[in-house]
């Protein structure tokens, strides 16, 4: 009888790559770290991913169906407030899906130059806002991006991203700089605490001249106006006046487009030619 081969059981004989156990030590976190990088990077150029438009927002923000059924089910009083808060905000939802699909068709996601598509539409790859955006493009027939993050509550993607451009990281540096890298031009609209850290950490790059100048535009002013006091940011001297021009605020998909294109945002159709 043959001796059981010691060696075919042992992780050192693994190939490193093989080897999850070494690949999830303390000490190779930078070799992920790079890796996280690198496959997104390669991805995105395979397809041809020159620039994308960012949206981020609120995973809370409901869809007009969800919105709806649970108005249709509120039975209590405080269950009907609640759905009426709802249905006002799935306005957001409508806004972003008519921008993810605006864009999509003006911006050059449906018209690649030579083999690079540019103004992509990309997301967190999330529910609520980040849906909208994504089945938005998923309504002109345009590619999206979602750039999802692994939690200890499992966030899913939604079913409107690209599926060879679903992207999920363990890091959230990494997604930020993923998000950020190639962004054209960046919409936000209304959010909570992730939104919030995404919006201020964009315009302390443009703020400080870290990354290159894209527009900004926060949809949804009367939201953006109740929870951040820009103007009293610049009169106490924390932010110099002219930073209160790094963005602009917008109501409706429409308007949010012409900002964006009237601040520098360079729409590539079938006639603009690289």
């Amino acid at each position: 009888m043959e001796k059981p081969n010691a060696h075919a059981k042992s992780a050192a004989s693994l190939l490193a790559v093989e080897d999850t156990e070494f690949l999830l030590r303390d000490e190779m976190r930078a070799i992920r770290f790079a890796l996280e990088y690198a496959k997104a990077d390669l991805l995105l150029r395979d397809w041809g991913i020159r620039s994308t438009i960012i949206v981020f927002g609120s995973s809370r923000v409901p869809s007009p169906e969800a919105a709806e059924r649970a108005a249709a089910a509120a039975a209590s009083e405080a269950e009907k407030q609640a759905a009426a808060r709802l249905v006002r905000q799935a306005g957001y939802y409508r806004v972003a899906r008519d921008f993810g699909r605006i864009a999509s068709q003006r911006g050059g996601a449906l018209a690649p130059t030579g083999r690079w598509r540019n103004n992509v539409i990309a997301t967190g790859g999330g529910p609520g806002i980040m849906e909208a955006a994504n089945r938005g493009a998923a309504d002109a027939g345009a590619p999206s991006i979602g750039f999802n993050i692994s939690l200890p509550h499992p966030q899913p993607s939604n079913p409107y991203i690209t599926p060879e451009l679903d992207f999920r990281f363990h890091y959230f540096a990494m997604r930020k700089m993923h998000l950020a890298m190639r962004a054209n031009a960046l919409a936000i609209f209304p959010g909570g605490y992730g939104t919030m850290d995404e919006l201020f950490e964009v315009l302390t790059l443009l703020q400080t001249g870290k990354a290159p100048k894209a527009p900004v535009v926060l949809f949804g002013e009367a939201y953006w106006r109740r929870l951040v006091d820009f103007d009293a940011l610049a009169e106490e001297g924390m932010i110099s006046p002219e930073d209160l021009t790094l963005f602009d605020f917008a109501d409706d998909a429409e308007e949010g487009w012409e900002k964006l294109v009237r601040r520098g945002l360079q729409a590539l159709t079938p006639n603009s030619g690289p």
